[in-house]
C-alpha cells in the first residue's frame, strides 16, 4: 500500500490522481475515472470531486493507496 501525504484537510479524487502521478494533468481525470475501477473505502467511485480525507483508502485497479495528512 502506498501512502499519499497531503497537507490540507482533504483532497479531491481528481487532485489525488494527479498528486499520486497516476495522471499527468487534471483534464485526464474524467476519462481515467470512466475507464478504471476505482474504490474509495470499499465503495465504487467515479466522481472526480469526491473529497478524500485523512485515512481514506483508495483502490485503483489492483493498486492500493492511503491518504495521510502530514
Amino acid at each position: 500500500m502506498t501512502k499519499i501525504k497531503i497537507n490540507t484537510e482533504y483532497i479531491t479524487l481528481g487532485q489525488f490522481l494527479k498528486f499520486a502521478n497516476i495522471i499527468s494533468n487534471g483534464s485526464e481525470a474524467k476519462f481515467f475515472l470512466l475507464e478504471n475501477k476505482i474504490f474509495v473505502n470499499g465503495e465504487k467511485e467515479n466522481r472526480r470531486g469526491k473529497k478524500l480525507y485523512d485515512g481514506y483508502l483508495v483502490k485503483i485497479n489492483e493498486n492500493e493507496f492511503q491518504v495521510q495528512k502530514e
